[in-house]
């Protein structure tokens, strides 16, 4: 389908890489890596005929369609989710979807996480992260014969991850995708093709698989490179010893010459930079860090937690796992503090200074410093260049670290507020998918760090790889249960029988989303029964009857909202409204009390629509577990 002849490409009189040749079939299953700057988007960009090639060829096979979903800024306009999806757009060129597109449409967006009643809402409304979720459901419709993705995995939850990973595996063309995601690899390619040192390397099997055969291949490398030194040395020491005695400067001369026939054989690079810092430490926290005792939460009416409770004491490092909407993030923010329960307590222990990642990427940064200047603020005792090396683990590199925090993206701001964080560590550090938009050399970097550190670690992630490098506790999150297993992933993974290390991060009871929690010790609930419970006819009423509330209940909670939004965002057209109208300057102070009404009643849409998506979520779970026991 493509082929790739002896391609060279370079910039600014830097070689990214030369002599690479490559086919692509309608099969092959691919997974671009290699570290950050090496030329993996410059590689996609050649593929699609977006830039051309120093040296070589790049050929197509004739009819053979490619589609593209890139890592970021996918366009955002008037059209509808739906529009997007069904169609191919080039200009205002549009062709018209049949049923069956339409139908596959929205099978495809629902995968994907959309409700129906998002549907017809136009592209600009949405967050970036949806826009690239549209994109994509736009690209599963079309089927290209090569689908390349760049990162396609940032912008999706777990549950959807999940979903979409399975949906690849029978997708009907090639694929080539760059992801830092080791389990999605793992789960999804069947060759992995590696730009190193400027050329491309082709391996086949998983991600695993590959580094195991890189490693061994290293392994051979530097024994032949020992075994040429020795050998060189050894004709080195010959040369000095005789080649200033007329006897023997002859058979001198021919071992230099020896030397010089010979291909040298270099170490092999490290595959990916060893991060040789030593980071600062928190004061050292007492043994009992934070609990919570007999904790009710609840957002309006859906209850989250009913008598909660859980204690970390020093040194822990505990994962959180379960799916969607079971509360993982709550209990973050609880034992934080950027959730009052209400009721039950949560107590610090002695010296204990709580840090929430969450909390730090939109509050700890200054808007009008440079990344350098905001890293450098810390109460550590750093040299500039060991900030700037830092940083650089980080992916800010060269001019970027003198960027204005106020144009840095979303994902940068995470990645300045991790370096600000491993600068000045609080003694209890809890964080929420830490990893997203950071790729595999900064995942290592993250790693490194955070197995020196010496405090207490609270943390929710969707990658496999990084959870079994720090987890050494997990505990389950479901229905307001909280069940602890002592011990690793790999423990959980074995008591719960899961079927997939992935499956099992958002599994309802277990790894299989079937059958009991299996050697847990549930903190504030029973352990369940062996096997399914046989229900009278009353019970399976009463059942129906509560679920029928629930859902009545979570359907007022959603159009309370609605209701709500549109009264807010009412308010601020009208309010919009005036600030057209000249008597409004006539007015002495109306234009700032205008803005500050504007500016508070912004932070208030943006509130309720998060309020609202997690009810509309709720709402869409209880609607999906009626259609399931109807």
């Amino acid at each position: 389908m493509f082929t790739l002849s002896n391609l060279a490409k370079g910039f600014g009189g830097r070689t990214l890489f030369s002599d690479v040749s490559l086919t692509i079939n309608r099969t092959d299953r691919l997974g671009l890596v290699g570290p950050n700057g090496a030329g993996k988007s410059t590689l996609f960009k050649l593929l699609l005929g977006d830039e051309e090639p120093d040296e070589g060829i790049v050929s197509r096979q004739r009819g053979a369609t490619v589609g593209f979903l890139p890592q970021e800024s996918a366009p955002a306009g008037e059209e509808t989710v739906l529009e997007i999806a069904t169609s191919q757009i080039h200009g205002d060129d549009h062709h018209h979807p049949d049923g069956t597109s339409i139908a596959k449409a929205k099978r495809i967006l629902k995968g994907l996480s959309f409700l129906e009643t998002d549907f017809e809402r136009p592209l600009r409304e949405l967050s970036g992260g949806w826009v690239m979720r549209t994109h994509l459901a736009r690209l599963l419709v079309e089927e290209p014969d090569l689908l390349m993705l760049d990162e396609p995995t940032n912008h999706l939850d777990l549950e959807t991850l999940i979903w979409f990973q399975e949906y690849l595996k029978n997708y009907p063309g090639g694929i080539v995708v760059i992801s830092h995601d080791r389990e999605f690899l793992n789960q999804l390619v069947t060759g992995i093709l590696e730009l190193r040192s400027g050329r491309l390397w082709r391996y086949q099997g998983n991600f695993d698989k590959f580094l195991e055969e890189r490693a061994a291949q290293e392994e051979q490398q530097l024994a032949a490179h020992k075994n040429q030194q020795r050998e060189i040395t050894r004709l080195m020491d010959f040369v000095n010893r005789f080649r200033a005695k007329n006897t023997t400067a002859t058979r001198a001369q021919a071992k230099l010459k020896q030397i010089d026939r010979m291909e040298i054989i270099d170490a092999p690079e490290a595959a990916a930079a060893t991060v040789g810092f030593d980071f600062p430490q928190p004061e050292s926290s007492g043994h009992r860090v934070v609990t919570l005792r007999d904790v009710h939460f609840a957002y309006g009416e859906n209850r989250v937690y009913t008598g909660a409770a859980f204690e970390a004491v020093k040194g822990e490092r505990i994962v959180l796992v379960g799916p969607n909407g079971a509360g993982k993030s709550t209990l973050i923010k609880l034992l934080a503090g950027a959730l009052i329960p209400q009721s039950g307590e949560r107590d610090l222990g002695l010296r204990v200074k709580p840090g929430y990642y969450s909390q730090y990427r939109t509050e700890m940064l200054q808007a009008g410093r440079t990344v350098l200047a905001e890293a450098l603020d810390t109460p550590a005792r750093v040299t500039e260049l060991y900030v700037r090396t830092l940083l650089g683990c980080f992916l800010f590199r060269d001019d970027d670290v003198f960027k204005k925090v106020s144009i840095l993206s979303g994902g940068e701001k995470s990645r300045l507020a991790l370096v600000k964080i491993l600068l000045d560590p609080p003694n209890l550090l809890l964080m929420d998918e830490p990893t997203t938009h950071l790729d595999m050399a900064s995942i290592d970097a993250l790693v490194a760090a955070l197995s020196e550190y010496t405090g207490t670690l609270v943390f929710i992630s969707h990658d496999v790889y990084f959870i079994r490098a720090l987890a050494k506790k997990v505990i389950h999150v479901h229905s307001g249960r909280l069940t602890p297993y002592s011990g690793d992933y790999d423990y959980y993974l074995e008591k719960t029988k899961a079927t997939s290390a992935r499956v099992a991060l958002t599994a309802a009871v277990d790894g299989r989303a079937t059958g009991r929690l299996a050697d847990a010790r549930p903190t504030n609930v029973a352990v369940e029964s062996e096997g399914p419970a046989r229900l009278s006819q009353k019970e399976r009423k009463q059942q129906a009857a509560e679920a029928r509330r629930q859902l009545g209940t979570q359907g007022r909670l959603v159009s309370g909202l609605e209701a709500r939004i549109a009264a807010a965002e009412k308010r601020q057209s009208i309010l919009a409204t005036e600030l057209q109208l000249p008597a409004t300057y006539a007015k002495t102070g109306r234009i700032q009390e205008i803005n500050l009404t504007m500016r508070a009643n912004v932070g208030e849409i943006e509130r309720l629509n998060k309020d609202w998506e997690a009810a509309a979520t709720r709402l869409a779970e209880l609607e999906a577990a009626a259609l399931d026991t109807a």
